[in-house]
């Protein structure tokens, strides 16, 4: 079960309708400090300044989806573990 938290959600997008354009994704990265990158059961956690947008894309090549900013951390893709440490 995830943590239980008041914290509001400020925007929320549908990447099919609306998908994040390199722009967009790159602006995003120098807003956070950290980036966790969930790729199945597989864990990345990178520093901003090092992570690309390719980074966070999967293998179609779209940006991977759920992104959620949290502070300055971002995390991107699901994983419940990362999700409930985010949390």
């Amino acid at each position: 079960m995830l943590a239980d938290t008041n914290t509001p959600i400020v925007v929320e997008r549908s990447s099919r309708k609306q998908p994040l354009t390199d722009r967009e994704v790159r602006a995003l990265l120098k807003e956070v400090d950290t980036v966790i990158v969930a790729r199945g059961s597989k864990v990345e956690t990178l520093e901003s300044s090092r992570a690309r947008p390719s980074d966070l894309t999967g293998p179609t090549g779209n940006y991977r989806a759920p992104m959620l900013v949290m502070g300055k951390k971002l995390l991107v893709g699901f994983n419940a573990a990362a999700l409930e440490r985010l949390l």
